[in-house]
């Protein structure tokens, strides 16, 4: 077992660091001044374990961090009359419900997963049970004490903030108890990444339970909250026997593994997947020519993949617009609430925005439906004729998006008027039109960084370093607007300003650097 844990160490130390060395290497500007033998130079080597080391400590106490103090704790000062220890513990129990099956560890497809049992040819067992308990044991290290500072600050006892990580690892026990003893039962294996249209569904209720019935004054009782927590304890020293003693780690690791990192046949599979919603009638033809021709036939064989998700999540804005009118009549006293909340939350809505908008899947189907045979053309990289696509392709993501941002933003001033209106009669504009101003920054957002970073290789796999920073940045940016708070004019007009400016100089971007950095990554 010894051995098994200083090879998996080493192991995923040696892409970790090979990982880092190639991501720098990807950076515009420096990859240049690297040499190609950046893998064999002993100083980079040191370097890249420093930062490795880091990103390991990092990842055991960052990541808790941010989710307890924005997911929790920021949430938690939106709601006000509502005793804060309570609601501490409320939100984090349905949290953590859904955190132990969306975050398994146990049943976790990885990258060292793969390199240890299917080529190294490791024991699955030995090699499994290493792995999950030094996860568990970070899991533990890392909440332990954001768990006890937040939750003191929130003003819940200590004995219960102490509790809370041993809670979430029993909680996560137990659920991986039910999946191994499944696994007995079916000889299937179930990933996390692999989830079910049912536990969407559920994770959404779960979701709302965690968030909706605060803003009513509802959240569960402290002691309840409490007793749960310790009832939880049991069950997981009871599911740990069955993790240790379970006997076909093997077959199940294998099942999980399969094709997961062969990006031929990774690729072949998406592809598969695809093809299952793009529209076999060869009657859809087009009178247009050219490029319009192309996109035109490219939009109505893709209508599954690019505007199902657009209209369900329209259905959804509507349904809770209409349900938030409902609360007003039947609890009018909500009206002066939500109307404060409308007058200075616009910010809030950056991140709604960012969430529900469909650039990437437009970009990927894209990519995987056109782009990955055209771009072997050169006629197609040409400045004029990339310009001319971008655009069109710019024009369709739009309306794409702009079915949902269409209904909340007109659904918001709606709202904002029933709920008691404003003074300033230029509220009800700026409100609809900066949440539509949002949808198409998104759009064009999305559509440029692939454009100007296009990240994936032959296999469909995301290759550029650079992309995953911009990407991870977008979401960082966007996540810590749900902090400001700033009135609809002052907000609205700086956003409808920075969404034209945007649009300009993606075009000027696109235009100049698109015919060089638009291709296949190796």
């Amino acid at each position: 077992m010894n051995k098994t844990l200083q090879i998996s160490f080493s192991l995923k130390n040696t892409y970790r660091v090979n990982s880092i060395l190639y991501s720098v290497k990807q950076i515009p500007l420096i990859k240049k001044v690297l040499p190609s033998t950046l893998y064999s130079i002993w100083g980079f080597k040191i370097f890249a374990n420093i930062i490795a080391a880091i990103w390991e400590i990092l990842s055991i106490f960052l990541g808790k961090l941010i989710y307890l103090a924005f997911m929790i704790v920021g949430v938690s000062a939106m709601y006000e009359g509502v005793p804060q220890d309570a609601l501490f513990l409320h939100i984090f129990l349905f949290l953590t419900v859904i955190g132990s099956y969306m975050n398994t560890y146990l049943f976790n497809p990885t990258q060292d997963k793969y390199y240890s049992i299917i080529l190294l040819r490791m024991n699955a067992r030995e090699f499994s049970l290493w792995d999950y308990g030094y996860s568990m044991v970070k899991l533990l290290v890392g909440f332990l004490p954001f768990a006890i500072y937040f939750g003191c600050q929130q003003g819940v006892p200590l004995w219960i903030s102490l509790l809370c990580p041993f809670s979430i690892a029993s909680l996560k026990m137990l659920l991986a108890r039910f999946t191994l003893r499944d696994f007995e039962k079916t000889g299937e294996a179930s990933g996390e990444n692999q989830l079910g249209k049912f536990v969407w569904i559920v994770t959404g209720l779960l979701l709302a339970a965690a968030y909706l019935p605060p803003a009513f004054g509802l959240v569960l009782p402290l002691p309840v909250v409490a007793a749960l927590f310790v009832g939880i304890l049991p069950f997981g020293l009871w599911s740990l026997h069955k993790i240790i003693t379970f006997a076909y780690y093997e077959e199940m690791d294998r099942q999980l593994l399969k094709n997961w990192k062969n990006p031929v046949q990774v690729g072949d599979i998406q592809r598969q997947q695809s093809e299952r919603l793009i529209s076999s009638d060869t009657t859809i033809t087009s009178q247009k020519k050219g490029f319009e021709y192309l996109n035109d036939l490219f939009i109505r064989r893709h209508q599954k993949i690019l505007w199902k998700s657009s209209k369900r999540l329209s259905a959804i804005c509507a349904v809770l617009i209409l349900a938030c009118l409902l609360m007003f009549y039947l609890l009018p006293q909500t009206k002066k609430e939500v109307n404060e909340l409308l007058l200075v939350f616009l910010p809030y809505f950056v991140f709604i925005m960012y969430a529900i908008n469909r650039g990437t899947g437009f970009t990927r189907a894209l990519f995987m439906n056109c782009d990955h045979s055209l771009l072997t053309y050169s006629f197609y990289k040409q400045p004029s004729m990339i310009l001319k696509l971008f655009r069109i392709r710019l024009r369709e993501i739009i309306k794409i998006n702009l079915l949902p941002g269409v209904i909340l933003g007109i659904g918001l001033a709606l709202l904002l008027y029933a709920s008691g209106g404003t003074d300033n009669p230029m509220n009800y504009g700026i409100l609809a039109t900066s949440i539509i101003c949002m949808s198409i920054f998104f759009s064009v957002h999305y559509l440029t960084i692939y454009y100007l970073l296009q990240p994936y290789n032959a296999g469909t796999e995301i290759k550029s370093a650079t992309y995953q920073i911009v990407m991870s940045a977008t979401y960082l940016v966007c996540f810590c607007m749900m902090q400001v708070r700033m009135p609809i004019v002052t907000f609205g007009i700086l956003c409808i300003v920075f969404c034209f400016l945007y649009f300009a100089v993606a075009c000027v971007l696109i235009y100049r650097f698109a015919p060089k950095t638009f291709r296949l990554r190796n």
